[in-house]
Order: C-alpha cells, then sequence, then structure tokens
C-alpha cells in the first residue's frame, strides 16, 4: 500500500495564476516606473520627501532597537540563502525531465526577489540622486570660488585645527584616543546647532552602528556606510579614532536625506565644526582640510607649501595615523611570502572592484564625478565659509573655547 508522503506547508499554498503573475510583475514595474520619471526632478523630490524619508526613518526606529548592524545580518542571510536555494534547485532538478524548463521555473523566484530589492532601493535611495539636492534646495550657487578664496579658508580650517588638537585625549605616544561609544551616543546631538540654520537637517536621526565585517571594509577602503533598506548608519570601527567622528557625522547626513557625497560630505563638516563639541569640531576641521589641501595644492602651490609647514606636530600625527592606516589596507603581511603575494594581490583586486562597481552605480545616478564627488564639497566650504559668511554676512564660525 503506497502511503503519499505528508506535503510540506508551502506546497499547500494555492494562489490563483492571475495573483501569482501580479506578484512576479510587480517588481518589474515598480523599477520601470522609478526609470521613467527619474527624469522629472519634481516629482523625484516629492518621492524623496514623501515617499524615501519617512519609510526610511520607519526602518531606522525599528532597527535602531538591535546593537548590530541589520544591514549586516541581512546580507548574509541573503548570501547564503542564495546558495543554499541555488544548490537544492540544481540537485533536485537534474534527473528530472525538461530540466532546464523546471531549472528556470525554480530560479525565477531569484529574479523577482532581486527585482523587488533593486525596485524599493531604487524608491528608497536612488530617487535622491535625481531630486534637487541639498546645495539647490539651499541656495548654493558653486560662484566666488577663487584661489584666493580657497587659501583664505584653508588657513581658517589649519588654524583651527591646530588650536584643537591641543585639547583633544592623548595617549602616551601622542596619538588621538577616545572611546567609540561616547562617538556614537554623542553624535545623535551634533545637529542641533546646525539646523537653526539649515531646518531640514533638524529630523530624527538614530544610533549608529559597529560593523562586524569592520575589516573586510577596511580591506575595501570604506569608512562607513548607509543602508537605506534598514534606514542606519553603518561604521567601521577599525580605522583611526581621529577621523571617526566625521565619518558618523558624514553618514547621518545621509540619514537626514542629503544623498549626494559631496553634499553628505559638506554636511558633515558644517554640522561638526558647529556642533560645540571640542571631538566633532577637531575631526570636523581635519576632514575638511584634507580636502582643502588637496585642492589648494593644484591651484596655488605656494600657499599650500606655507599652510602645510604651518601645521602643528599633532595634527600631522592624526593625519598621518589616518594615512598609514588605510595604506596598511592595500596590503597583506603574514609573513609567508607566497601567501602575502596572493592575499594582496586579491585585496588589490576587491578593492578596484568595489570601486570600479561604486563608480559606475553613481555616474549612472546623475553623480558625474563619480567616487571623484567626495572631494568636490571643496566649492561648498569656499562659498559657505567666504563667500555666505566672510562677505555676505557676519562670520558663523564657532567660537574656541578653552578646555575646562
Amino acid at each position: 500500500m503506497n502511503i503519499d508522503k505528508p506535503k510540506k506547508w508551502y506546497n499547500k499554498i494555492k494562489l490563483p495564476r492571475g495573483v501569482i503573475i501580479a506578484i512576479c510583475v510587480l517588481p518589474a514595474v515598480i523599477t520601470a516606473l522609478f526609470y521613467a520619471l527619474r527624469g522629472n526632478p519634481v516629482i523625484m523630490g516629492w518621492a524623496s520627501l514623501n515617499i524615501s524619508a519617512p519609510v526610511r526613518g520607519f526602518l531606522g526606529l525599528i532597527t535602531e532597537f538591535y546593537p548590530f548592524s541589520t544591514m549586516e545580518v541581512l546580507i548574509v542571510a541573503s548570501i547564503l540563502g542564495v546558495i543554499y536555494y541555488i544548490i537544492y534547485t540544481v540537485m533536485a532538478t537534474a534527473r528530472r525531465r525538461r530540466k532546464w524548463k523546471m531549472l528556470g521555473i525554480r530560479l525565477l523566484p531569484l529574479l523577482v526577489a532581486a527585482l523587488y530589492v533593486w525596485g524599493i532601493f531604487c524608491w528608497l535611495w536612488n530617487v535622491g540622486y535625481h531630486a534637487p539636492g541639498f546645495a539647490q534646495r539651499n541656495g548654493f550657487t558653486g560662484q566666488g570660488v577663487n584661489s584666493r578664496n580657497l587659501a583664505t579658508v584653508t588657513r581658517l580650517f589649519a588654524q583651527r585645527a591646530n588650536e584643537l588638537s591641543l585639547y583633544v585625549e592623548r595617549d602616551d605616544y601622542g596619538n588621538h584616543v577616545g572611546n567609540r561609544q561616547q562617538i556614537f551616543a554623542e553624535s545623535m546631538y551634533i545637529f542641533e546647532n546646525i539646523s537653526r540654520e539649515f531646518p531640514e537637517l533638524g529630523g530624527r536621526i538614530f544610533r549608529p552602528k559597529p560593523m562586524m565585517f569592520s575589516g573586510l571594509m577596511s580591506r575595501a577602503g570604506y569608512a562607513g556606510i548607509y543602508f537605506a533598506l534598514t534606514g542606519e548608519a553603518n561604521i567601521n570601527v577599525h580605522p583611526p579614532y581621529v577621523l571617526m567622528p566625521a565619518t558618523v557625522a558624514h553618514e547621518h547626513a545621509h540619514t537626514l536625506g542629503v544623498f549626494a557625497e559631496d553634499e553628505a560630505n559638506f554636511v558633515a563638516i558644517i554640522a561638526s565644526i558647529t556642533s560645540g563639541n571640542l571631538i566633532f569640531e577637531y575631526a570636523g576641521y581635519l576632514f575638511g582640510l584634507t580636502y582643502l589641501l588637496t585642492a589648494l595644492r593644484d591651484a596655488d602651490p605656494a600657499a599650500w607649501a606655507q599652510i602645510s609647514a604651518s601645521l602643528y606636530e599633532e595634527v600631522l600625527r592624526d593625519w598621518n595615523s589616518v594615512s598609514n592606516f588605510w595604506q596598511a589596507q592595500r596590503t597583506v603581511d603574514t609573513g609567508i611570502q607566497v601567501v602575502d603575494t596572493v592575499l594582496t594581490a586579491l585585496t588589490e583586486t576587491m578593492r578596484e572592484t568595489v570601486d570600479t562597481v561604486y563608480d559606475a552605480f553613481l555616474r549612472a545616478h546623475d553623480q558625474e564625478l563619480g567616487l571623484e564627488s567626495y572631494g568636490a564639497c571643496v566649492d561648498l566650504i569656499i562659498e559657505y565659509f567666504y563667500v555666505r559668511n566672510f562677505v555676505l554676512g557676519p562670520p558663523r564660525v564657532p567660537v574656541f573655547f578653552a578646555a575646562p
């Protein structure tokens, strides 16, 4: 007597064919609708404000309850799940008739799921690249920037970095040290002052998440990532402490709807240096000085040399610690030459691949400079500190305070 095996619960679910077709077609429609409308900045601006912002805020509110990065958990689970599903599918269809048709049917859910993820990501994140940016919304024109203005603002940043470098906490070797958890907690309040000038920066932000795979992020060359599908600011905790406050501020800027990388850098800098928090102020000036000096070296080599020579030993030590860390991530040193050569080559290949993919992603969404857009914040810094403050009105640069 044949006894039928009990059916699994998911085999008992019967959906009408029309419902199945609708489920499969919906993500393609969502994605196609985004690409059809992304050339209209009015619609994209409305969607960014009324769809992206509230949904990302809701997701951030939920994931804030977890001390770990939900993004990392989801990515690892998805990778393992896809690998398992593909292996199981291949094994289950290998000996069946019309196996290629069966294989295609079984792989269709993966394609549908991928389209759902991409379609939702487009409306939660990519939409911001095609909406009016922070600079446009707040009247920045990009005018009035010249080498003299650049040198003036660079001197200001160098002076402030020098002053503040004497008051931050250091170890016996002179290295800037601190508590990363304290940075994460205090970062929740650094936008309070700047939001008085730019009210849109007064939105809700959430506690950043330390990344479990910080080592992998370091090898790829990235200090943090904002993930729209979970509303989280994920932070690589391996780089030197000195610039971590600026990294956290950058990812928080993304949370507040500043999508473009140059604008997020700019917002991170002005939020940090106006925060009234010593650690964030120093990181903000040092972070901005990095881009300003790079631009000044090409525009006015003499001024660049003069300002570089004026930097205090503490500033140079902090700067070098960051540079040395990222340089060290490009090589592997296990003491075994063959292994080191192979792993270093793999690391460089991974870094180049990640950079190429991300650069292509940014350019595909109207970020014409690609990865170079991170340094394009210089124009915004000059306009804010020189044109807007020094020429058009009284300076709003925070007054230096003495350490208690």
